[in-house]
């Protein structure tokens, strides 16, 4: 049996054919062992250039990830500041619209009083006063001098609303009852359902509703100066 060639030892081997012959003619046809030492180099060069190229694929990636989290944060950051500051302007959107509410109660009940004082006021004035009554003997009294009554110019308002929670607030004591309710209506939270029932508001004890009549009266005329306590009930639209 002939002795194969190189080229065919190598192709024996399993090395392709091309590959073979060129690792023969760089080698110049040295032999079998100084081709497949080429070969074997040129496959661990390729091994190690894999090994680098795939190094820097994932380093690459890793800047990306980093970049894109930076990014991600600074996004999430000028989302949350720009969600406080529409909090920010809500709250005092609110309270502007508040205080323009109770100013604008305020200006209908110095209407209603004055439209009424208007009504009234000339048939007040036009009758005759009763005669003076005379002077009676001045009772002996002791040199004890009665107790002066402390006067109010504030009264703190609690209220009890019926889910159980309760509101409290301080207003001037000449503050009419209507305040105290426009105050619940713009605090008190919304009902199941979205609507709105109207007000009715009773004394804790002695109990009493109070009627669309006592909502003109001053707080301090009611007897609820300096303090008191006040129920919400529904009422029904009439």
């Amino acid at each position: 049996m002939a002795e194969l060639t190189a080229l065919e030892s190598l192709i024996e081997m399993g090395f392709p054919r091309g590959r073979a012959e060129k690792a023969l003619a760089l080698t110049g046809n040295q032999g079998i062992e100084a081709a497949m030492d080429w070969m074997l180099e040129l496959v661990a060069q390729k091994q190690r250039e894999r090994e680098e190229r795939e190094e820097r694929e994932a380093l690459e990636r890793e800047r990306q990830r980093r970049r894109q989290g930076q990014e991600l944060s600074a996004a999430r950051q000028r989302l949350q500041e720009d969600e406080m500051r529409r909090a920010a302007e809500e709250r005092r959107r609110e309270k502007a619209e508040e205080l323009a509410a109770r100013q604008r109660v305020r200006e209908k009940i110095e209407r209603d009083k004055a439209e009424r004082a208007k009504k009234y006021g000339s048939s007040v004035g036009s009758r005759p006063s009763p005669p003076a009554p005379e002077p009676g003997p001045v009772p002996s009294s002791p040199s004890q001098e009665p107790p002066t009554k402390r006067e109010y110019d504030q009264c703190r308002i609690q209220v009890r609303l019926p889910d159980g929670t309760s509101l409290t607030q301080t207003f001037r004591a000449r503050e009419q009852l209507a305040a105290v309710r426009l105050y619940v209506e713009l605090h008190r939270g919304e009902e199941p359902g979205g609507g709105q029932d109207p007000v009715q508001l009773l004394s804790g004890f002695p109990r009493r509703a109070f009627s669309e009549a006592d909502m003109e009266r001053p707080l301090q005329e009611l007897g609820l100066v300096p303090s008191a306590v006040l129920i919400v009930a529904k009422k029904c639209p009439s």
